[in-house]
């Protein structure tokens, strides 16, 4: 696929966007790419109980079949948790589901570590 067709499918990558989106966008996995690592340590979302806000690291791990995740599109999509709530296991599932879905990875694997508030820090991980 020449290199103007594979970007053109890349809107985020490609506007100036500037609100949060609701999916990741991908495009084809280059020959020989066999993992990769996404971490940040600036998530956030609403606590479901409190409305507190919770600040989470993520990390998404994954081997690719035939497709890879954009990063400026990932950015944007976990930027769509700043005003949910979600508990940090909901948290791990959505976002690997959302992986699975957009890019149909052999394996995907999200780790949450949301950050102490009351003194405890919780890590949840979820595996496709």
């Amino acid at each position: 696929m020449p290199e103007a067709d594979v970007t053109a499918a890349l809107h985020a990558l490609r506007s100036t966007v500037r609100e949060p989106l609701d999916h990741v966008e991908t495009f084809p996995a280059p020959a020989g790419c066999t993992r990769v690592r996404f971490t940040t340590d600036e998530v956030t979302s609403l606590c479901p109980v409190t409305g507190q806000p919770d600040l989470s690291s993520v990390e998404i791990d994954y081997e690719p079949a035939e497709r890879c995740i954009e990063s400026k599109s990932l950015k944007l999509y976990l930027w769509s948790f700043r005003d949910r709530a979600v508990f940090a296991e909901a948290l791990a599932v959505e976002i690997a589901s959302e992986v699975q879905r957009a890019a149909a990875p052999t394996r995907v694997k999200v780790v949450v570590t949301q950050h102490a508030r009351g003194g405890i820090v919780t890590e949840t991980t979820a595996e496709l």
